[in-house]
């Protein structure tokens, strides 16, 4: 994975670190974000309320669009009512991974 990246790998799984901004003006993904521990989340912001878990579906949906994944292949596993949160990737992980970072570096570069 490429460093200072929102992804990573363990278990032989993939995860997505996201700091999610709801109830915001439109949806989108806005970038990546580096706390003070120097933690890399993807940055996103959906026009839902944080609740009834609304938010969280807005995000999956919003990053399943945007990696051509299907919805049930991410699921929140870390901060479900938290702004920041862990996401599971349920792919094929080194295809997945060079997709993944490819589209990061396509973005922030």
């Amino acid at each position: 994975m490429v460093k200072g990246s929102p992804f990573s790998e363990r278990a032989g799984e993939l995860y997505v670190a996201v700091q999610v901004t709801p109830k915001a003006s439109r949806t989108r993904i806005e970038g990546l974000r580096t706390d003070a521990k120097g933690e890399t989340a993807l940055k996103i912001a959906v026009t839902a309320a944080p609740e009834q878990g609304k938010a969280n579906a807005m995000v999956v949906r919003l990053l399943a669009k945007a990696w051509d994944l299907p919805q049930g292949r991410i699921a929140v596993v870390r901060g479900e009512k938290d702004r920041r949160k862990v996401l599971r990737l349920a792919e094929d992980r080194k295809t997945l991974a060079r997709r993944l970072d490819a589209w990061l570096k396509s973005r922030h570069d």
